[in-house]
């Protein structure tokens, strides 16, 4: 009751609006007492994607060593190149001062235990813990004798920001509190712990430009930076456009990458703590940055953004975490954002934007992954991956291909194995392109040495040497049992597999091999399920979708196949591969058009330019699905003509034309006609089987034995019927 002493142990004080005078804590009387933390833990559950697919989880009980590094990519403005943002007006700096400095009641929660909190000054009745809600520096104070105050323009998790003009810089600045205590040496002491922060020095950091004193507080001097915060973009418009959003966040990883590679941690990001101003993007507010090493720093984090573990002490992987809620928070509306899906992403069902972009959901879900091990492990990383995501997308959006050199994986291979035949192109392993070496492995140079050698018996007796010579080198195992694979032995190759996997359980190559070697040996649905986790694990890289499309084809799942081949023959039409695997299962399914449609991606730069041509007039007058018309012969026939073919090539392509046409004349599936030639020869039967004689007899004159007197029998048989 009211006027009561406080029963808590040991204390004198007196109840004052249900709370102690000295102490802080509710009476015990009271209802406030009871009030739960924000903080809930949810079970977790088996993730899938549109396609269906689940990512591996929990591949080792141990932990994942995070010392591997990962090539820079270049991020040299925002969005790469690849999608303009809208402009922002430039925000006078006083306009963002706050009318009225107050923190709404929903927003009052306990800086030490997430209490949620009623009165604007006190003591927490949960934890005991002195708050108050009330800014301490008001409009006109002088700090430090150099920075006067011009008002609140936010409430943090460190208490106020405060809006400063450097009377001796001539500048605005901005005020961000370190420790609001009842002690000035206190506050000193939290100063000096934060002086580490003066060396951080990025194009997309705030800049921090002083550290004082201020009765029983201590402030970080910051640069102003005029503009609107993401959260603000975000709560104005709703989901952001999805290259929009991406290309946000894709620029602030290398603040990321910057900060942790100085053995820092964000620890608190979030929508609020990204500033938009002239066409960049900046990290705002650096109060919660702390060193990766110290056991005893302040861990700072926000409800439904940071990471389960984080609690425990944040890390590079939980930093990470927080930029993939983020990216998540501008793209959807996420329901239950504290609750249900405090970490856990909404499915493709529940969120259509899921279900349209797989890429972009399989890289949050790698970035939001419940195990740390799962996840991004370097800023870098995750920033390639994610600009590959955005490439597709906006090859998608805008029907122009983006291309770009991957990091990971040499070339297609379709063009180098290709015989120059014009026997027909099937899914096949070979056509899929090589992890690159790792130049820091041991043995590097002796590796990509016996990896040269052409004789696949040789190379393997090489490898053998090398694995030898270094033990410790997983590139030289990886490449041995590629090569095992390339000769048939498959079960040590599956040895040497798991010899790596034991070591680093989260090396994506082993899966990539395995694949191959799956395929190899005909195990197509088991290869396409390996190569559906290299596509968890790299969502931005095109290889792992060819692979999927390769080995989906091979194992009769064409609908999983025309979607990868499309996606990747969309964004780089340099992959042959997955352009001709398109027409493939296009035509299966007698979609002869869009086949067609596929083949003339392929660039006249590439050296299967007039493959594709072949591949065009083949499709053309296939007729496993449905017969063609007159159009499809006409096209067929021109296709052909332009083609600088000689010799026996172009007669078995005349004769497949002909041959056709000839079959649906007689069949009466198409009508008599001079009006329309074919290879030079009107549409009708007598002329269809001079044609057809002719490059029958051509054929024959280029072959020898029984070949060519084969030939010259079909050549008499097909010949017009005459009386001598």
């Amino acid at each position: 009751m009211e006027g009561d002493r406080c029963k808590h142990n040991k204390c004198t004080g007196i109840i004052e609006d249900s709370y102690c005078n000295v102490c802080g804590l509710a009476d015990f009387n009271s209802s406030s007492v009871d009030v739960s933390m924000r903080m809930e833990t949810k079970q977790s559950t088996n993730i899938t994607t549109g396609t269906g697919s689940s990512p591996l989880t929990n591949r080792s009980k141990g932990s994942r060593r995070t010392n591997n590094t990962s090539k820079r990519s270049t991020r040299k403005q925002l969005g790469a190149g690849l999608v303009s943002v809208p402009e922002l007006p430039s925000t006078e700096p006083e306009k963002a001062i706050m009318v009225e400095a107050k923190v709404p009641d929903n927003k009052r929660f306990c800086a030490n235990c997430n209490n949620p909190l009623v009165r604007e000054k006190g003591f927490c009745p949960k934890c005991g813990y002195k708050y108050s809600f009330i800014p301490s520096l008001l409009p006109g104070d002088l700090v430090a004798g150099q920075y006067e105050v011009k008002g609140a323009i936010a409430f943090g998790g460190l208490g106020w920001i405060y809006l400063g003009f450097d009377k001796t810089l001539s500048r605005y600045v901005v005020l961000k509190g370190l420790l609001n205590t009842e002690d000035a040496a206190s506050a000193g002491v939290a100063v000096a712990e934060r002086q580490f922060l003066a060396a951080v020095k990025h194009a997309n950091i705030v800049g921090i430009y002083n550290f004082v004193n201020h009765g029983t507080e201590g402030f970080i001097i910051m640069e102003y930076v005029g503009g609107k915060t993401l959260r603000d973009i975000r709560k104005q418009r709703g989901p952001l456009p999805v290259t929009e959003a991406i290309a946000y966040i894709h620029r602030i990883l290398s603040a990321f990458a910057y900060l942790h590679s100085l053995g820092l941690v964000y620890c608190d990001f979030k929508p609020d703590n990204v500033m938009l101003e002239d066409n960049d993007v900046k990290l705002i507010d650096l109060g919660g940055v702390r060193r990766i090493d110290d056991p005893h720093g302040d861990i700072y984090g926000t409800v439904g953004y940071s990471a389960p573990e984080a609690s425990e002490g944040p890390t590079v992987v939980s930093d990470l975490f927080t930029i993939g809620r983020t990216l998540a928070v501008l793209l959807t509306n996420i329901s239950s954002f504290t609750k249900e899906h405090l970490h856990k992403l909404p499915s493709p069902q529940e969120e259509p934007l899921f279900a349209e972009q797989e890429s972009l959901y399989r890289f949050l879900l790698k970035s939001t992954a419940e195990n740390p091990d799962e996840r991004f492990q370097a800023a870098d990383e995750m920033a390639d991956q994610l600009l590959g995501v955005l490439r597709e997308i906006v090859a998608k959006e805008t029907k122009t291909p983006r291309p770009a050199t991957s990091n990971l994986f040499g070339g297609d291979m379709l063009a180098l194995i290709n015989s120059g035949d014009l026997s027909a192109i099937k899914a096949d392993y070979h056509q899929l392109p090589m992890p690159m070496l790792d130049t820091t492995e041991p043995g590097f140079n002796a590796v990509l040495n016996a990896g040269a050698i052409a004789d696949s018996v040789k190379r393997v007796t090489s490898l053998r040497q090398v694995v030898q010579q270094f033990p410790d080198s997983k590139e030289a195992l990886l490449r041995l049992a590629n090569s095992l694979i390339e000769v048939g032995v498959y079960d040590e190759a599956e040895q040497l597999l798991a010899q790596v996997e034991q070591k680093d359980p989260w090396d994506w190559r082993v899966l990539w091999y395995r694949g191959r070697s799956l395929m190899a040996h005909g195990k197509a649905k088991e290869a396409q399920a390996a190569f559906d986790q290299v596509y968890f694990d790299l969502p931005g890289e095109l290889t792992p979708k060819l692979a999927l499309g390769l080995a989906a084809e091979a194992g009769g799942h064409l609908p999983l196949a025309i979607q990868m081949y499309d996606l990747v023959s969309r964004t780089d039409p340099s992959y042959t591969s997955a352009t001709f695997g398109l027409a493939r299962c296009l035509c299966a399914t007698g979609d002869k058009n869009n086949a067609v449609a596929a083949l003339e991606r392929v660039p006249q730069t590439s050296n299967l330019y007039t493959r594709s041509r072949v591949e065009i007039a083949r499709t053309l007058i296939n007729r496993s699905s449905s017969a063609p018309g007159a159009k499809e012969l006409k096209e067929a026939s021109t296709a052909i003509e332009a083609l600088t073919l000689n010799g026996m090539d172009r007669h078995q392509l005349t004769k497949q034309v002909l041959e056709t046409a000839l079959h649906l004349v007689t069949s009466q599936a198409l009508s008599s006609t001079s009006a329309i030639s074919i290879l030079g020869q009107p549409l009708e039967e007598l002329y269809l089987r001079k044609g057809l004689e002719k490059a029958l007899r051509d054929m024959a004159h280029l072959s020898t034995g029984d070949e060519k007197i084969h030939l010259v029998d079909e050549a008499n048989r097909v010949r017009p019927r005459t009386w001598f």
